[in-house]
């Protein structure tokens, strides 16, 4: 692949009472490696739908999703899973930590399931992973016992478990106040800086302040694609 995500004509359509819904409509995107992207727009654009067919969550009606060097469309459910543990980081608003695993057993969890990290390193790289987002002594704790900002910060660690070149936020800010969501967002700065391709959707005002890029969807259909003035 020349880009790390490449969508070429993607339909999306959602049976509902009466007929169908089309939440995406021919939508075609090209992203290059290392860029970080917002997607932006008013609720039911088809933000969270785009989303979740770069993470192979969902898959498309029509047309081709290409992410992280594989045809999403060509792979079965196991590969998918197996393609996401290994290429995809993915964060969400809501965190989804399960609250029996303490922190550092959150961050482990997809080294676990994908084996791309021996065993008895584990637990070191979370713990390193955790000083890296800035909550390291938060390691041994249980997650309800955080903050919104700390959870967040620990489900952008457990995204980075498997050192995945593509990073996926679903409006990681939108359960933060503006002074911790400032700093998340800057974390996902220093990570871009790295060279992580990053793609996060947004009603983020200042996501422009980061992003080097800005896709803005409505109906279904990109209604403007811009790169970010540095």
């Amino acid at each position: 692949m020349t880009h790390a995500i490449e969508v070429d004509d993607v339909v999306k359509t959602y049976p509902v009472a009466g007929g169908g819904f089309t939440a995406l409509d021919h939508v075609s995107l090209q992203i290059d490696y290392g860029e970080f992207v917002a997607v932006v727009g008013r609720s039911g654009s088809g933000k969270t739908t785009l989303l979740n067919l770069l993470a192979g969550i969902d898959r498309a009606t029509s047309g081709t999703v290409r992410a992280a060097g594989a045809e999403l469309g060509r792979l079965s459910e196991s590969g998918l899973a197996a393609w996401r543990g290994r290429e995809v980081g993915l964060v969400f608003q809501f965190f989804q930590l399960l609250p029996t695993l303490t922190v550092a057993e959150n961050v482990m969890l997809p080294m676990d399931f994908a084996r791309t990290v021996p065993a008895a390193r584990r637990r070191e790289r979370a713990r390193e992973l955790l000083e890296r987002v800035g909550i390291g002594e938060q390691a041994d704790k249980m997650p309800t016992t955080l903050s919104g900002g700390q959870q967040q910060r620990a489900a952008i660690a457990r995204a980075l478990a498997n050192d995945p070149p593509l990073l996926l936020a679903d409006e990681p800010t939108g359960n933060l106040d503006s002074t911790t969501a400032d700093a998340v967002l800057a974390l996902f700065t220093d990570l871009n800086a790295d060279g992580r391709t990053i793609v996060v959707v947004t009603h983020e005002r200042d996501i422009r302040t980061i992003a080097t890029r800005e896709v803005t969807l409505a109906d279904g259909r990109i209604l403007t694609d811009e790169g970010v003035p540095a």
